[in-house]
């Protein structure tokens, strides 16, 4: 009787043990799914939302090239995302500091950038160009930039072309502003003889805008556009992000995108 106790008591907990056994490794098995399954992954995007046509707010909803493109990347590669407007001067240390995974901002890939970050593949050429005043006539290159005031927005590669030029043409002062809009009313009001922004944008924005402005002259560089996440931290989401912009290429919705924004 004793043995035949002892009996169906190992027997009982060797199907206990099997038991918990099973539980763990249905456990461990949903662990592993999860952190394989992008569905269940957000990442935080940065973003000025200031910067029409590339990102913007209207009616209380994001809208842009950039909104729209990464948007249709987290789709193809089955991520979700969290949009983070900020000035786009902090959108940089943002990454840094841990506080984002993925920054798109119209952001010109430069090589001072990319001691900081990774860039995504070149996603849109865009290009600087000097804006003035609709009445004046006085600037048609940086050649006339001489003695001038000239406003920029600050962390832009349109700031980092203004310190180059001052010594070179003599440049008398640089103002810096945290948004396009304040910049683009300093122009207009006659506070700053000439502004540089990207083509794209300005263009956009005087064709939508009784903003009083006109570019003028060629533009100043060929400038391309990248996503970008912290240096060296997330190659594998960099991957998926050049996978999803290549799968939006190939399928014709990058092109509509673009059009949806900008008539090239």
């Amino acid at each position: 009787m004793k043995k035949i106790k002892i009996v169906s008591f190992l027997m009982a907990m060797m199907l206990v043990l099997a038991a918990c056994g099973t539980n763990n490794a249905a456990n461990n098995g949903g662990e592993e799914g999860g952190s394989g399954d992008d569905g269940g992954t957000t990442y935080t995007v940065g973003t000025d939302t200031t910067y029409p046509p590339f990102e913007f707010e209207e009616g209380g909803e994001y809208k842009g090239i950039d909104i729209d493109l990464i948007n249709a990347i987290a789709e193809e590669e089955g991520f979700e995302i969290e949009l983070k407007p900020m000035d786009f001067g902090g959108i940089i240390p943002a990454l840094q500091a841990d506080q984002l995974d993925v920054a798109i901002a119209g952001m010109s890939i430069t090589d001072d950038r990319k001691e900081k970050v990774d860039f995504s593949d070149p996603y849109f050429d865009a290009g600087l160009t000097l804006v003035v005043s609709e009445d004046n006539n006085d600037i048609t290159s940086i050649e006339d930039l001489e003695g001038k005031t000239v406003a920029v927005k600050n962390g832009t590669t349109g700031a980092d072309k203004a310190e180059e030029l001052k010594d070179e043409v003599g440049i008398a002062e640089i103002r810096q502003f945290n948004d396009s809009p304040s910049m683009f009313q300093e122009v207009a009001n006659g506070n700053a003889d000439v502004l540089i922004e990207d083509y794209p944008v300005i263009a956009y924005q005087i064709k939508t805008k009784d903003l009083g402005l006109k570019t003028v002259g060629d533009r100043l560089n060929g400038d391309q556009y990248g996503i970008a996440v912290l240096k060296g931290e997330n190659q594998e989401l960099l991957e998926k992000i050049n996978s999803g912009l290549q799968k939006l290429r190939d399928s014709g919705e990058y092109d509509e995108i673009i059009n949806t924004y900008l008539e090239e």
